[in-house]
């Protein structure tokens, strides 16, 4: 799967998009570079797969329609492509651009060795997407049939019925299931990709500039990886990452201007495309980097026309049609603009700063922020490199500037411009999110600006001085890029792969009520028609009966009434968490998760309690729930508690930067756990650790190692989840168990989460579901002194 999805999806979809491509730069009349292709061909593809998905019978056609309009572009583009491939061994460095932002951008998944995404625990937004990629592509944008009910049909419901952009998600979609891949695993890949198809038109900007061979790739290459950039694709931006190469194409075709603008009418084509594919990706709010290019087009037609260089009829027609195309093609977003409007108002406006604690900085659009994560500020001894650096950049850019001007590039110059004035009316207008947007989608443009000040000193005096800036520009982002990649948390594998086998094994069986907080799960699990009390959406019957989002659900909080629509319950495997009701059994038990069966005919309680205190108050409770059942002719039903041995992590010795987070322990730094404990008789014990733990943690027992633990991460990064116990065999008594993290490596997310929240053991040969007790109500005493997890009051 992992070569699948890192190796020929990419493959595939680049084939897909030069297609694409080929047949824009025919239609328009071949004016387009070779590295424009790519994303030009993604924007077409964009197009079709809006208009398949708007047309809701024509969906499932989408991966089909898009194959059709690349073969037909290779086909007719044949002389082109073949001309293309006889110069590709003369354009080493434009070729190595995009390969190597790919590999960058996916390095993460590609030295984890495992198919994965590096959003996890960064954003949620990306199973949105995930959804809404499958769902659009096989049911189209008719939203009538969702059950809205439960978590995955309100989801989708308040997103994508609600006029947000989804072009980003429909060629995702379709490209995804051309391969037939779990989009899960292929997401990550395809940002990573769109990433990439920006290298095309950053080195063409680059070159724009004065700048070529190696330092001309190394610059594009640090336009299209700057640290902000670097950091919205970790965590799954895909609706910024697509827009990203659209707009950097929108540069090069004002550049180009000359050789499409005072042409036929055809001739605007790539660019409402373009146009069309970001609006169609990001939304109305897209039209502002939209307008930004127009008019410095408009300024360079209408001063021509003015001084009688061109005709005024031909450039009205131009225009006519690109306004055409760019309407047609981005149709589905035209058709409800009112919708796209709110949308577009709702998120510029907004309170909400998503997963920002607090608003990024300015300066963080100069692509250095030598930091773990960009929505921390750098500290000590890389908070002085950043400041250094990124004045660097800013002198940099001034003198790139200053050169783009001597060198009469105007229209250049007023695209750039034009593109900073666009961010600056954001950062006045708009509030933290789409400030924040804005910055990123900004920054390759200074980064592409401080690099024309290489350009600049290689072309003075100062020529020596030239290799110099470049290497301080190209180590800020690097570095930044580097931090990132080593903090990132890599999604669980292992985990979601169970998820699919459920999914497989009881499709169509739902609804389906999912206790564990995992929103991603609404993708593995879609066919189950999941429903999570703890999710953004969750099922409105159980609103107000829960502890809040992001927090697994409690069974016990749930009036069992509650629960009656629900034939199965998905749990953590997890000793410490309740079990369902009496009227579920236990289905099937994996690696991860239970699955429970509500039994045909199997009432739901009358009245329930989870017993906690003393055992004098346990024992009052069960008095009371029996006064009840003997008054509805019903019987008690309890629930045993497993046996656990716990290892207090207060009474162990650890290192002293080791702090607390919440209840747990951060294990910050490298170094040891050690704890006793005792086990009140010889057997094999399953050894559990609770935590979040993404680097490699060594486990070692009485001086034997244990297989180690890493990229074991839940839903959230403060709740406990139990991590895949460890069979021990053990003699009576004390015992010593320690946990140890390394040192630094190069491993994707060594940087990563790692607290642990508790550890306790539980005989391995306990029965796999604990037995329920029925007694009579007036045997009620027969229940006390013991330990239950709840008890209930069922009719019989």
């Amino acid at each position: 799967m992992l070569a699948l999805t890192t190796l020929v999806y990419p493959a595939v979809l680049a084939a897909l998009c030069i297609g694409a491509g080929l047949l824009i730069d025919r239609a328009s009349g071949g004016f387009l570079p070779g590295l424009l292709l790519p994303a030009v061909g993604a924007a077409a593809l964009i197009a079709v797969s809006q208009l398949c998905t708007y047309v809701s019978p024509a969906a499932p056609a989408t991966p089909y329609v898009m194959t059709a309009i690349a073969v037909s572009g290779l086909a007719v583009g044949r002389g082109r492509a073949r001309e293309l491939l006889r110069r590709a061994p003369s354009c080493g460095w434009q070729l190595a651009v995009p390969v190597l932002a790919y590999v960058l951008a996916l390095a993460p998944v590609l030295v984890g060795g495992r198919p994965s995404f590096s959003s996890y625990l960064a954003l949620n937004d990306s199973v949105v997407h995930m959804i809404g990629a499958d769902f659009l592509i096989r049911h189209g944008q008719d939203y009538s049939h969702l059950d809205l009910r439960n978590s995955y049909g309100q989801f989708l419901n308040n997103y994508y019925n609600t006029s947000y952009p989804s072009g980003a998600d429909t060629l995702f979609g379709g490209s995804g299931f051309l391969l037939g891949l779990p989009l899960i695993w292929a997401f990550q890949p395809f940002n990573a990709f769109m990433l990439a198809t920006a290298a095309g038109p950053a080195w063409l900007l680059v070159r724009r500039m004065g700048l070529n061979g190696g330092w001309a790739a190394l610059g594009a290459l640090c336009a299209t990886v700057p640290a902000l950039v670097y950091g919205y694709e970790l965590v799954g931006s895909v609706k910024e990452i697509t827009a990203l190469p659209m707009i950097l194409a929108m540069g090069v075709l004002v550049v180009l201007h000359r050789r499409w603008l005072w042409g036929p009418a055809r001739g605007a084509i790539p660019f409402a495309l373009v146009a069309a594919g970001g609006v169609s990706a990001l939304g109305a709010g897209f039209g502002a980097w939209v307008l930004a290019a127009a008019g410095i087009l408009a300024v360079v037609l209408i001063t021509d026309v003015l001084a009688g260089r061109h005709r005024a009829r031909p450039s009205l027609l131009l225009v006519g049609t690109g306004v055409l195309i760019g309407v047609v093609c981005a149709w589905p977003t035209w058709s409800d603009l009112s919708g796209s409007l709110q949308v577009a108002r709702s998120i510029a406006s907004t309170a909400n700063p998503g997963n920002l604690h607090v608003p990024l900085r300015s300066i963080q659009v100069f692509g250095t922020w030598l930091r773990g994560s960009y929505k921390q500020l750098p500290a000590g001894g890389n908070l002085t490199a950043t400041e250094v650096l990124i004045a660097i950049t800013l002198a940099a850019a001034v003198l790139g500037a200053v050169h783009i001007l001597r060198r009469r590039l105007y229209a250049l110059a007023g695209w750039l411009a034009a593109t900073l004035m666009v961010w600056l009316a954001f950062t006045v207008f708009a509030t933290t999110w789409v400030n924040a947007k804005a910055l990123m989608l900004t920054s390759p443009v200074v980064v592409l600006l401080a690099w024309a000040g290489v350009a600049a000193l290689r072309a003075s005096r100062l020529r020596a001085a030239g290799p110099l800036l470049a290497l301080a520009l190209a180590a800020g982002v690097f570095a930044s890029d580097a931090m990132q990649y080593h903090g990132s948390n890599l999604a669980p594998t292992a985990r979601f792969q169970e998820m699919a086998s459920l999914d497989a094994r009881f499709a169509g069986r739902g609804p389906t009520l999912f206790t564990d907080f995992d929103e991603f799960a609404m993708y593995e699990l879609r066919d189950l028609d999941v429903g999570g009390p703890n999710f953004i959406y969750g099922p409105p019957a159980l609103a107000g009966t829960e502890g809040g989002y992001r927090y697994p659900s409690v069974l016990d909080r749930l009036a069992p009434a509650k629960l009656l629509p629900y034939p199965l319950i998905v749990t953590r495997r997890d000793p410490t968490v309740r079990r369902p009701p009496s009227a579920y059994s236990l289905l099937w038990q994996g690696t991860y998760y239970q699955v429970w069966s509500r039994r045909p005919g199997a009432p739901a309680a009358i009245a329930d309690a989870g017993l906690t205190g003393p055992p004098a108050e346990q024992c009052a409770q069960i008095k009371r729930l029996a006064r009840l059942a003997k008054i509805e002719g019903a019987h008690l039903v309890a629930a045993s508690t497993p046996e656990l041995v716990p290892v207090p992590l207060a009474q162990t010795a650890h290192p002293p930067r080791w702090g607390h987070l919440g209840a747990g322990l951060a294990m910050k730094t490298p170094g040891r756990l050690a704890a006793v404990f005792a086990v009140p008789r010889a057997g094999v014990w399953d050894l559990w650790l609770q935590g979040q733990i993404m680097p490699t943690v060594k486990v070692d027992l009485d001086g034997r190692p244990l297989p180690s633990i890493g990229a074991q991460l839940g839903g959230n990064s403060l709740v406990p989840n139990a991590i895949t116990p460890l069979p021990v065999s053990l003699s009576a008594g004390l015992h010593r168990l320690s946990v140890t993290r390394g040192g630094s490596t190069l491993a994707p997310g060594d940087g990563g989460s790692a607290v642990l929240f508790g550890i306790f053991l539980t005989p391995r040969g306990a029965a796999v579901q604990e037995p329920l007790h029925v007694v009579a109500p007036d045997r009620w005493r027969a229940l006390c002194g013991r330990s239950y997890d709840w008890v209930e009051v069922v009719r019989a």
